[in-house]
């Protein structure tokens, strides 16, 4: 029975990812994804409480396992901490200049102030990768690769690097305002040259 559950909360999210993706948020109703799923409202409330936790929940389910391979690019065992970074830094924004990323965020913010489906996006998604980005900053801590500081603002000054002049643009429908290449090289030497326990970055 469990089984027979997770597979028609699957079917749910997939129908409605596409839903969303097609007429956007605003547009989408809780009646028009009961409509596709080919049962009643009362049975998607079942499983989810709202079209806010539903829409977070299929956006959330489409980045997921995107966001668990860029995790797993930092290796604590890769000794090379600047290839490490670089490979990440272009693995994070692929993630987040993304289609599904963009939409995500946009509609965070337009919903955030007027119901908790910001606050619940933001848990699920930026709050969740960060606390595993700063886990990883820990470890370089406690092994001496970094010099003392707070991983946590150490993770968001990594952040704030890799997304200056690329994220903030498409937000707003403009061009990035440099090349990712160069962008990612740049804000890893930035960040390598604040922290890394000795002088030399490379």
């Amino acid at each position: 029975m469990r089984v027979k559950s997770d597979a028609r909360r699957e079917a749910i999210l997939d129908i409605a990812k596409d839903l969303f993706r097609e007429v956007g948020y605003e547009r989408a109703s809780m009646a028009m994804i009961s409509a596709r799923v080919g049962g009643s409202k009362a049975t998607l409330y079942s499983y989810f409480k709202s079209k806010e936790a539903l829409f977070a929940a299929a956006m959330i389910a489409a980045m997921e396992e995107q966001a668990q391979g860029l995790l797993d690019l930092l290796n604590p065992a890769e000794p090379d901490l600047r290839t490490v970074l670089v490979r990440f830094g272009h693995a994070y924004l692929a993630l987040v200049t993304s289609a599904d990323a963009l939409a995500i965020t946009r509609t965070a913010i337009a919903e955030g102030t007027n119901s908790g489906l910001g606050a619940e996006l933001y848990e699920l998604g930026p709050r969740r990768g960060m606390l595993a980005v700063e886990d990883y900053m820990r470890g370089l801590v406690e092994r001496g690769t970094l010099r003392p500081c707070d991983p946590r603002v150490a993770s968001a000054h990594l952040k704030g690097l890799l997304e200056g002049g690329m994220v903030e643009p498409l937000l707003f429908g403009a061009p990035i305002e440099f090349a990712l290449d160069a962008a990612v090289e740049e804000a890893i030497d930035a960040f390598l040259r604040a922290y890394l326990a000795t002088a030399d970055a490379s």
